[in-house]
């Protein structure tokens, strides 16, 4: 009988044991679940593809883009092809062989890039459109999300201050940069903002100035100097306008030839201060690059709903109190 109890005992100590195993199993299981609020970015890799980092707009927002990579634990690669469209259409095909998980893409052209667009998308990665505009039939076949500034809003607002500035018109020269799609559009906002006294200004000249300050400063010395009663110049950006200050600076005419930009960037800031540009519409780099970032995780964990193809962010024209207070800083 002893030995029976001695059984019984060895057998409920057994069960017991088992019992505490699976308990232990039970809890182990429940901690995984609660490791849902891990982050679940390790192991990520973006790539932003942009066209130049020559430019303290784009370099904006790789420096965005990387700060919220590192943040989140995002392996995080930015290719600069500085204008160089076989280079881009290279770097493209590399994102596509090396399995990053979304790529942010500025093109070099609009509408040069779509051999490269079509390897990232036969890849399977979600490709996010930023700040320039691939042509339309690519952005319906591969770009899953487009996100820029309002540029055509930006130009809008720069050609109604200039109808304000000079309501009786003038003569004006437009410094262009027709294989860029948002500078497109800067224009074309430009030209409507203008509106009922578009008729009353004349454009003396419409050049490409590459949205570089060298060869915009070498055209606007050409244009003063064929056309030494004008009255402002149009910039599609601020390296193109503080190209256009510099060569108005070189005639003596600060203050007498009026600079419309877009971008206020910090120089163009400075520029709006030092009264070299007379008004400045924004730009929203940093705005762009966390907008998209944020559409991109969420795309790559599973959310998939995309609510806006194009998503564009608004822009104003910016004051000097505004220009003092956020002098260092893209917005």
């Amino acid at each position: 009988m002893a030995k029976i109890k001695k059984l019984l005992a060895l057998g409920l100590c057994l069960c017991m044991a088992a019992g505490i195993t699976v308990g232990c199993g039970d809890s182990k299981s429940s901690k995984n679940g609660s490791d849902s609020g891990k982050n679940t970015n390790d192991g990520l890799s973006f790539a932003f593809c942009t066209n130049t980092l020559n430019n303290t707009f784009q370099s904006s927002i790789d420096s965005k883009l990387k700060e919220l990579c590192d943040k989140d634990g995002i392996s995080y690669t930015c290719l600069d092809p500085d204008y160089d469209l076989n280079k881009q259409l290279s770097q493209l095909s590399d994102v596509a062989n090396n399995g990053y998980d979304a790529v942010f893409v500025i093109p070099v052209d609009s509408a040069g890039i779509t051999s490269g667009l079509a390897e990232i998308s036969e890849a399977g990665i979600p490709i996010f459109n930023v700040d320039t505009a691939v042509i339309d039939d690519d952005l319906e076949s591969f770009v899953t999300q487009y996100v820029g500034t309002n540029a055509y809003m930006a130009g809008q607002l720069v050609g109604e201050q200039m109808v304000k500035d000079h309501p009786d018109g003038g003569n004006i020269a437009i410094l262009d940069f027709p294989s860029n799609e948002s500078c497109v559009d800067r224009v074309n906002g430009f030209l409507d903002g203008l509106g009922d006294s578009k008729d009353k200004f004349k454009i003396v000249a419409q050049q490409d100035g590459g949205a570089a300050l060298d060869k915009s400063m070498e055209l606007a010395e050409d244009i003063i100097t064929a056309s030494p009663d004008m009255d402002a110049f149009f910039c599609i950006n601020d390296p193109s306008a503080l190209g256009a200050a510099a060569a108005i600076k070189a005639a003596n005419k600060t203050g007498k030839i009026g600079v419309y930009s877009i971008d206020a960037s910090p120089d163009g800031k400075q520029a709006l201060l030092d009264d070299e540009f007379t008004a400045v519409a924004c730009q929203v780099p940093v705005q762009i690059a966390d907008y998209s970032f944020k559409e991109a995780v969420k795309y790559v964990n599973g959310d998939t709903k995309i609510d806006e193809k194009k998503v564009y962010l608004d822009s104003h024209l910016v004051s000097k109190d505004e220009a003092e207070k956020t002098l260092k800083e893209w917005q």
